[in-house]
């Protein structure tokens, strides 16, 4: 058996050393860097998991350690852990010149790939995470799965089955989807974000007013092609295809016709709640921050 030593693949490996260093012994001021985001950072400390943690990458120049990848990672292990005492896992290369580590910053995502919606979806699923284990149920209720790409009796759009679960709940959720099946059959395009976030849009803005039989004998007559024609003729994404759908829905009723102007409303009441919601989220931290330092 032939013995395989470091130094067939030294090309291939970085000439590091990995080490515990004190956020206060770390620079990262360097002039190629983006400006720090205090929202990312008290947004990552809220939901800090030291599992999530990559190693800072460090440039020791002068015997000072310069952070070329990794600001936001300290100040986020300092503010949960309110010391610049505290160590992070680094990984430091003593032969970079200042150029080098520019070039290194630019561009070292230049070859990374973003995982898809439904690669983190799959994931959190297989770690038993509530939100999407109840978006899978709802899904697979109706003898559908979430699928990567466009399939029959599949839904791609992940996407948007979490950000209906999110704005407007799990029952709003369920029934779009059995809306949809019960008006479409589970045809392919009739399963797709705009549809999806177009009809929950028209349940969350009518409620009581929204009649299920009408929808599903008018809507039904109509092709998910020419459906969408219009829609993208209105322009405006998921509001245009809501706007589409009442109007269908709206043809010849005399009595208990929808106001179509109320889609748009709805849509900024929602919009504007979240703005609030992420607004009061960040005066709470702060408040918080401010009782911390006064301790």
């Amino acid at each position: 058996m032939n013995s395989i030593t470091y130094n067939d693949f030294s090309e291939f490996i970085p000439d590091v050393k990995f080490e515990l260093i004190q956020i206060k012994d770390l620079t990262s001021n360097q002039e190629y860097q983006r400006n720090i985001s205090m929202k990312h950072v008290e947004r990552a400390a809220k939901a800090f998991d030291p599992y999530q943690i990559n190693p800072v990458k460090v440039s020791r120049r002068n015997g000072i350690n310069y952070v070329f990848n990794g600001q936001h990672t300290i100040e986020i292990v300092a503010k949960v852990s309110k010391s610049r005492e505290t160590p992070v896992w680094c990984m430091v290369y003593e032969d970079l010149d200042y150029r080098t580590e520019a070039d290194i910053f630019a561009n070292q995502l230049k070859y990374t790939k973003s995982l898809l919606p439904y690669e983190i979806f799959m994931a959190n699923v297989e770690a038993g995470n509530d939100k999407e284990l109840f978006i899978k149920s709802i899904v697979e209720a109706y003898n559908l799965k979430i699928s990567l790409n466009k399939t029959a009796g599949g839904i791609c759009a992940v996407a948007a089955l979490e950000t209906i679960y999110d704005d407007y709940g799990y029952e709003i959720l369920d029934r779009t989807i059995r809306i949809i099946v019960g008006t479409w059959e589970g045809e392919g395009d009739s399963l797709s974000a705009n549809m999806l976030k177009g009809v929950a849009l028209i349940l969350t803005t009518y409620r009581d007013y929204f009649n299920e039989e009408i929808f599903r004998d008018k809507l039904g007559r109509i092709s998910i092609k020419l459906l969408s024609r219009s829609a993208k003729e209105r322009g405006n994404g998921t509001l245009g295809y809501s706007e589409a759908m009442v109007v269908e829905y709206n043809k010849k009723m005399k009595v208990g016709a929808l106001h179509l102007s109320k889609l748009n409303t709805e849509r900024n009441k929602i919009r504007k709640d979240k703005q609030k919601e992420t607004e009061q989220l960040f005066s709470l931290l702060d408040s918080i921050n401010a009782s911390n330092q006064d301790i």
